[in-house]
């Protein structure tokens, strides 16, 4: 029982920290952030396909990641959330790796657009914005977050196994 327990916890800990690093990284090249951003750190909210531990992981990863890149209160707390909900929603969608894909999609782009309008005062409308935020998501989620699943599934076993 144990070691299950120590296991869960290095898996989330492990993926919190690749997401806090590939944010930025996306950071660096100014995609993190933004109207528009591409997150390459979101194509990992995919890995509730292979284990429950990427929801702690990747709420985490995403909370220390709007901290350590400069992001205000608001999106340090809703983009948490709304990376928090596309994690649970792919979890409960993990049986189709297609479906998996789609509810961090859903919960950026629904959430993100109020904080960039209300938090950033940034122009375009609420609508807009759910536009570029959406279509960053599916660029992270779906593309990139497909193509992880692809190359992570023949390993699963090795890398996400629950014993």
């Amino acid at each position: 029982m144990r070691n299950k327990k120590v296991l869960f916890i290095t898996q989330a800990a492990v993926i919190a920290a690749i997401y806090v690093v590939l944010t930025a990284i996306a950071a660096g090249f100014d995609l993190a952030s933004g109207m528009i951003q591409v997150r390459f750190s979101e194509a990992l909210t995919v890995l509730p396909f292979f284990t429950p531990a990427a929801i702690p992981g990747l709420a985490i990863g995403c909370l220390i990641a709007n901290i350590v890149t400069g992001c205000m209160l608001p999106d340090v707390i809703f983009g948490t959330l709304a990376t928090l909900l596309g994690a649970i929603g792919s979890w409960y969608l993990r049986k189709n790796k297609i479906l998996v894909t789609i509810p961090p999609v859903v919960s950026n782009a629904i959430i993100i657009p109020f904080v960039l309008t209300y938090a950033y005062k940034i122009p375009g409308g609420i609508p807009m914005q759910m536009l570029t935020v959406g279509a960053g998501e599916v660029l992270s989620c779906v593309i990139i977050g497909s193509i992880l699943i692809s190359a992570l599934n023949p390993v699963k076993d090795h890398i996400f196994r629950n014993e």
